[in-house]
């Protein structure tokens, strides 16, 4: 489960902006949108949070941080070559931020245990890497690595906690490399639960990792895949009396490279192509539809079902830009549902998303601590900030106060005549 994502200098998100999931001493909808952690210095945690803010105001680079660095910590020890430099994005509008460094951190309970791991990285390498771990009040430090400018070196701590061959691990880990992911690769199992929990057990859906209806398709090829797909498409309103999938075989073109002679060619290949048939009844007849003739709203909701079902299943964290699109109001606010039903949620699954749907902002929802804003100063920097800082009273109508401008993160425009 997550707790806390910390970022800085990275795109617009200047200054350290801090996203915590750490529930507040507020009981209000306790049953249903916390969940117990299993650790003492943060004993509940929130099930959901909900990011608003205008167009360009910084929603999108949040998820995009956290979508970050989980790539560096999946990939920057098995895809980045030695010398290659981190596509990184620090905060351009101001000549002290471009030349520092973009930090990140996460804080995550892994079975009751708090782990708060970060790093900090340049185009050119990784500055700074840390891992701690709460086993007690008191952290143990299993690791601290700080790059030295003066000597050019990277200088290592090791806690007693840390077992294995930290001189080896330590003596492969390249300059664009993480040490947790280096020592991940070669056998760490101490670290390999922290690096799963990126790797696995986060999931991110963006414009750069877009919805794939492919472990949808997977699902409804199993009866009890298929059970619990159509039957929430029941609940959900979308009258479906089955999905059948029928995979069949054509020809087309497939492009092979010949790394001997290096050149490529177009080879004509046969392939397995998947195909959805939506079977609808009615009393007054039946018909079966492909997918082209759903609507887009139905298409998504059909390709959410499948990962959601799994990762209420297995507990997951799952963070999406902008889960509204092309869904109906009451279609997301079902969904956000699933995550605060304990009876369906028993393993401490998380939903954090972007929206611009304001319906969503009711107290019968959320509370006061999930609800965040995202919004820029003049300098062009987003700062993220919680509802809760303006301590809205128990009945207020929040969405007719956000509106109204009460808690910021709104677009303006002024006054616009074409040009001559």
């Amino acid at each position: 489960m997550l707790l806390e994502f910390r970022v800085k200098n990275y795109r617009s998100l200047r200054d350290e902006q801090v996203l915590t999931l750490v529930a507040a001493k507020d009981t209000t909808l306790q049953a249903l949108n916390t969940t117990p952690s299993g650790i003492k210095a943060a004993p509940t945690l929130l099930r959901s949070a909900v990011i608003y803010g205008p167009n360009a105001g910084g929603k999108s680079n949040l998820i995009k941080a956290l979508q970050y660095m989980r790539a560096v910590v999946a990939e920057s020890a098995s895809v980045m070559q030695p010398g290659q430099t981190f596509a990184v994005q620090p905060f351009l509008l101001d000549a002290v931020s471009r030349t520092q460094p973009t930090e990140f951190e996460v804080t995550f309970a892994l079975e009751g245990v708090r782990h708060q791991y970060g790093f900090a990285l340049t185009a050119e390498r990784i500055t700074h890497e840390y891992l701690l771990v709460y086993k007690a009040f008191k952290p143990q430090q299993w690791f601290t690595r700080r790059y030295d400018p003066a000597t050019g070196q990277d200088g290592y701590e090791f806690g007693s906690s840390l077992k294995g061959s930290k001189s080896v691990w330590e003596s492969a880990t390249r300059p664009n490399a993480l040490f947790l992911s280096m020592a991940v690769q070669l056998n760490s199992t101490q670290l390999h639960p922290v690096f799963d929990w990126f790797v696995n057990r986060l999931v991110i859906l963006n414009d750069l990792t877009p919805l794939s209806p492919t472990f949808t398709v997977e699902m409804l090829r199993k009866p009890a895949g298929k059970h619990a797909i159509c039957s929430f498409l029941t609940a959900a309103d979308i009258s479906l009396a089955d999905i059948e999938v029928v995979t069949r075989t054509e020809s087309g073109p497939t492009l092979h490279f010949d790394l001997a002679v290096g050149k490529s060619e177009l080879r004509q290949e046969e392939r397995e192509v998947n195909e959805l048939r939506f079977h609808h009844v009615t009393p007054q007849g039946q018909a079966v539809f492909s997918l082209g003739d759903e609507s887009m709203g139905t298409r998504n909701l059909l390709f959410l079902t499948g990962p959601i079902l799994d990762i209420l299943e297995k507990g997951l964290t799952l963070v999406i830009d902008e889960l509204d699109t092309s869904l109906h109001p009451h279609l997301v606010r079902r969904l956000v549902e699933l995550f605060h039903n304990p009876k369906l949620n028993t393993r401490g699954a998380q939903l954090i998303f972007t929206t611009h749907d304001t319906s969503l902002q009711d107290l019968d929802l959320f509370r006061r601590d999930q609800i965040w804003f995202v919004e820029k100063d003049p300098d062009q920097a987003s700062r993220l900030y919680p509802l809760s800082d303006f301590s809205p009273r128990k009945h207020e109508a929040l969405q007719r106060s956000y509106l109204i401008g009460r808690y910021g993160a709104l677009p303006f425009f002024s006054d616009w005549e074409r040009p001559h």
